[in-house]
């Protein structure tokens, strides 16, 4: 495949660790990404082994010590900096995440302009650090609470989104004062790469200390045991299946570390009677087709009332059939190719699953073999009928199938709805009032997100993203997701003087004596 890009030489052996300007030879084997969209060669990485992620992780601890001393405000202006430089190379960036990982050009240019949101979201943020003032019990005492940088934190990422869930990551800590280890998924490293190269420019200008921002591409064994286990790093943010976030949360807590755990989703849309069925289509479509179905948002289940199932299966036969599967960068393509082979043989065996459970294929399904799709990574976007009993329903399969299930009251359909292990997103469509506030309230989706008469897809980076249960409880992104990467630290000052003591105890000496 011939690769026209000013961020990296598809021709060079790239090294797999750098520290910010800097990159450093590795000595690990040699990474070839393969394009899922016709599996041919886009480069070449030379993998970290554990000497190189030590070398990278003490630049880390070392420029630590330096960037939190750099006042916020401070530190938001070199975020800033990113941000335009990454809108300098958004078509560049958006290029390599098609080309390595398969999304649409529109999902890949909304992606890098994720980061750049994230970006501006930081800049602001980095002067709205807020700690609060408290009354004291005691008097001529002031009490307060205040935020501290919380150290270099790693950051792990999946290959569905190589940029905007680290971006989430990086630019919060950054403004908080922290260091960066990132850890890419090996499928996704050349992007990792070029978004470095992109950024480095603007940490010579302003001459940000080697090690602030820094990138270890390497194996399980090499780089992510020794990153999990490394007590140097006090939060480690993971994004991955929840198998991966068991295992890091596990090894991480007995170092009695921190981590943010962003993991598997199974989202569902209840459809009512009263939905605008035309909306719910084109909002399920998305949901589910969207960057292949290869989204920890994307829509799995969709509960719909039977008064209206036939209805609403019919208008999403009917749209799925204009959607065209192929070449990502093609114009007119919604759905690219999926991850890789073994992505397409876990899809097909969730559909044996489903058959031999009791359900039923209504549309598509099937691997695409012909001469444009030799890559054998393409599918047809899936739509199946199950019962709530089918075991494949209640598992997450990172591929582009939405079940159909119905449901008579809504009590029902909530019940449904949350009855699965995990809890990212969900969503209603619905013009009656009583239905959607219960769909929203303590008894309504056990969700961290819930919407009305929107689809699961698009989190915007002002609201703090993450999910319940099984999802891992993590929040990133916006609100006030930005404490996970600081230190509370909470400070009496005792302006008067006396010494009197909390909850009116008396602890006094003879000052007569002595």
């Amino acid at each position: 495949m011939d690769v026209q890009t000013s961020l990296l030489d598809p021709k060079k052996v790239h090294p797999g660790v750098g520290t910010g300007t800097l990159w450093h030879p590795c000595r690990g084997e040699k990474l070839v990404s393969l394009s899922p969209i016709d599996s041919q060669p886009l480069g070449t990485v030379q993998k970290a082994l554990a000497a190189d992620y030590e070398g990278a992780a003490h630049k880390a601890q070392e420029a630590f010590h330096q960037w939190r001393k750099v006042p916020a405000p401070n530190r938001g202006e070199i975020v800033r900096q990113i941000g335009n430089a990454i809108r300098d190379r958004k078509q560049e960036l958006a290029r390599w995440i098609s080309l390595e990982v398969g999304k649409i050009t529109s999902e890949a240019e909304g992606e890098v302009q994720e980061m750049i949101d994230i970006c501006d979201f930081a800049v602001g943020q980095s002067r709205m650090l807020y700690g609060l003032s408290m009354h004291s019990e005691r008097p001529g005492h002031r009490m307060y609470e205040q935020w501290h940088p919380l150290g270099p934190i790693g950051v792990i990422t999946a290959f569905n989104f190589p940029v905007a869930v680290w971006s989430w990551n990086a630019m919060i800590a950054l403004i908080a004062g922290d260091t960066v280890i990132w850890k890419p998924s090996s499928k996704a490293a050349l992007t990792a790469l070029a978004v470095m190269k992109a950024i480095a420019p603007v940490l010579k200008a302003n001459t940000v200390p080697e090690g602030v921002l820094n990138l270890v591409i390497g194996d399980r064994d090499a780089v992510g045991e020794r990153l999990l286990g490394d007590t140097r790093l006090p939060l480690i943010s993971a994004t991955g299946s929840v198998a991966m976030g068991r295992h890091v949360g596990q090894v991480v807590s007995t170092r009695l570390g921190r981590t943010l755990l962003e993991l598997g989703g199974n989202n569902a849309v209840i459809v009512t009677p009263s939905a605008d069925l035309h909306l719910s289509v084109r909002a399920i479509l998305f949901g589910a087709v969207g960057t292949a179905g290869q989204r920890c948002t994307t829509l799995r289940r969709v509960i719909v009332h039977q008064d209206i199932r036939d209805a609403l299966t019919d208008a999403l036969i009917r749209a799925y059939r204009q959607v065209v599967v192929g070449n990502p960068m093609e114009p007119g393509v919604l759905m690219g190719p999926l991850i890789d082979r073994q992505a397409v043989h876990q899809m097909q065996a969730a559909l044996t699953a489903l058959k031999a459970q009791g359900g039923r294929i209504l549309y598509g399904g099937e691997v695409l073999s012909d001469g444009s799709y030799a890559a054998g990574t393409y599918v047809r976007p899936c739509i199946a009928e199950a019962t709530h009993q089918c075991p494949v329903v209640h598992q997450e399969t990172f591929a582009p199938i939405v079940y159909l299930e119905t449901y008579q009251t809504i009590e029902e359909a909530i019940a449904l709805q949350n009855s699965v292990p995990q809890g990212l997103s969900s969503a209603i469509f619905t013009n009656d009032l009583t239905e959607s506030e219960l769909f929203l309230s303590a008894m309504g989706s056990d969700c961290g997100i819930a919407n009305v008469n929107i689809g699961t897809s698009g989190a915007e980076i002002g609201g703090a993203f993450g999910g319940e249960k099984e999802t891992g409880g993590g929040r990133e992104s916006g609100s006030d997701a930005w404490k996970a990467y600081m230190r509370r630290q909470t400070t009496t000052i005792n302006w008067s003087k006396g010494l009197p003591l909390a909850q009116d105890i008396r602890f006094a000496l003879d000052d007569s004596e002595g």
